[in-house]
């Protein structure tokens, strides 16, 4: 009896052992591994959400990370167009430095003051894109929404009628999609620049991955949204990476029609509310927006993985169109504050919550962030251009001073340009006359006072600066045109101007 009693007791002994181990085992494999999700919102401005100043949109869902991780007010993105702003998320590295430096395929240029100069429209295959990175360490990865990096002839390729890089681009298309480039899963990526008419149903099912999807009640963000939350129902037992790329609130500008009859009524009732941004579409894609991060944040709680998992909310580029955030000058495509400042949200294991931090960081940023933060070794040697601002999220260290500088060398919202920024000095060259402008930030925030003859040492400064960086990245320069002839000057596809205020 004894001894039985000694074998029953054995054997419960090692039945505890086993099932505390396999529970032990669980729990390292859904720890020792974190969680991404990105949410990248295409055209989404500083100033756009609620908890960035926004009186008009509302954005109770976006709030909720910034009150759970730090909200960052010195973001900015890698450019000031779509293209170059995801290759520089991507990879780690400034457009300029990629020669990635308009929106695929660019504008058609005719007569103009400066030539384009032969830029690329993909990203180099011997790049180690960073969904290949979280993929080579036994990620489960997975795109959602606006890829627009599939290489297209340029307005000039075609005008040259060049049939052999005609015919090299064109078969590079599948090898440039998400699938290509380190995701395992694409819903909705390809070479679209933005929605076109298909946010609305069924138009949206002629995206990849989207075929069949949706009901007459559903938008493009819902459906996207849909795809994303049943691939965290599939991989929550594995470490996930999931790049939730919007085409919201990018052009054309619409809305599921009882939102925006909703911002109609807010308009209405509100007649002397003084709403600097007030458009009831644009108001009705963000609430889809807002709802989409509230139904994916829910899922990763109900999934138990929402404190293992880090979460980067932010844009693309400054906002589009006519409305402008009241606190800085510019849009989408422009030099100034207005086309490079983007909100950024960060919660995750560890961050701090609460928290707003004043520390400068750039789209290049986030490869060697998410690296360090999922405890791998950064490659500085592959993201050049970006530094992890781990620090600044844990324990709201400061981070190294730097200078951010961008590259331009076409014409569309704006003429060619060039522009730094070294602390609280921005130095913006025009490249099709070589004028200069020089504003100190901390005291002029709106960018009204030219400061370029009043600070003689400060401008050979700047642009000594700017030249290095342009140089050590073998940036491509705009040439001036030989054969320009103002007095036939043609606007080509989009109205060659000077943004307004320009000195």
């Amino acid at each position: 009896m004894k001894q039985e009693l000694k074998n029953i007791l054995f054997k419960v002994i090692i039945s505890v052992f086993f099932f505390a181990n396999q529970f032990l085992f669980s729990q390292v494999k859904n720890s020792t591994k974190q969680n991404i999700v990105i949410f990248l919102v295409d055209d989404l401005g500083s100033g756009e959400v609620a908890c960035y100043g926004s009186k008009f949109h509302e954005t109770p869902n976006i709030d909720a990370l910034a009150k759970n991780g730090v909200r960052f007010t010195k973001a900015y993105s890698g450019a000031t167009l779509c293209s170059p702003s995801r290759a520089a998320f991507l990879t780690g590295r400034s457009p300029a430095r990629l020669h990635l430096t308009d929106w695929i395929p660019g504008q058609k240029q005719i007569n103009r003051r400066t030539l384009t100069p032969d830029w690329q429209t993909f990203i180099d295959k011997d790049r180690l894109l960073l969904p290949e990175a979280m993929k080579q360490n036994g990620y489960s990865t997975a795109f959602f929404g606006k890829w627009h990096l599939v290489p297209r002839p340029t307005p000039i390729d075609m005008e040259l009628n060049d049939l052999v890089k005609l015919k090299s681009i064109s078969k590079m298309y599948d090898e440039h999609m998400p699938e290509k480039n380190g995701f395992d899963e694409n819903y909705g990526g390809d070479h679209s620049p933005n929605q076109g008419g298909r946010f609305l149903y069924p138009k949206f099912r002629d995206f990849p991955g989207l075929a069949g999807k949706g009901t007459t009640d559903d938008c493009l963000t819902d459906i996207l949204t849909d795809c994303a939350v049943d691939y965290l129902d599939r991989k929550k037992d594995e470490p996930f990476f999931l790049y939730m790329s919007y085409y919201t609130v990018h052009t054309p500008i619409t809305g599921k029609p009882d939102y925006v009859k909703k911002y109609q009524k807010k308009l209405a009732d509100n007649p002397n509310r003084d709403y600097y941004m007030k458009n009831p579409r644009k108001a009705a894609m963000m609430l889809s927006l807002d709802e989409s991060v509230g139904r994916i944040v829910a899922k990763l709680k109900q999934i138990g993985q929402l404190d293992n998992t880090l979460i980067i909310f932010t844009g693309d580029n400054g906002s589009q169109g006519n409305e402008f955030v009241p606190n800085y000058r510019g849009n989408k495509g422009t030099a100034y504050e207005g086309g490079v400042r983007v909100p950024l949200i960060i919660s995750g294991p560890g961050i701090n919550k609460g928290i707003i931090s004043n520390e400068p960081t750039i789209a290049m940023d986030f490869y060697p962030t998410i690296l360090e933060s999922i405890g791998l070794e950064t490659m500085p040697d592959e993201h050049l251009d970006g530094i992890s601002i781990v620090p600044a999220l844990k324990s709201n260290a400061k981070l190294p001073k730097r200078n951010f500088y961008w590259h331009y060398p076409h014409y569309d919202e704006t003429t060619p340009y060039s522009s730094i920024l070294s602390g609280d000095w921005k130095l913006i060259k025009y490249l099709d006359d070589n004028s200069l402008e020089l504003y100190n930030l901390a005291l002029d925030p709106m960018e009204s006072l030219n400061l370029i003859d009043s600070y003689p040492e400060k401008r050979e400064e700047m642009v000594n600066l700017l030249n290095k960086e342009l140089n050590s990245v073998n940036a491509q320069p705009a040439i001036l045109n030989p054969n320009f002839d103002p007095n036939k000057f043609s606007g080509g596809i989009r109205e060659y101007r000077r943004v307004k205020g320009r000195s």
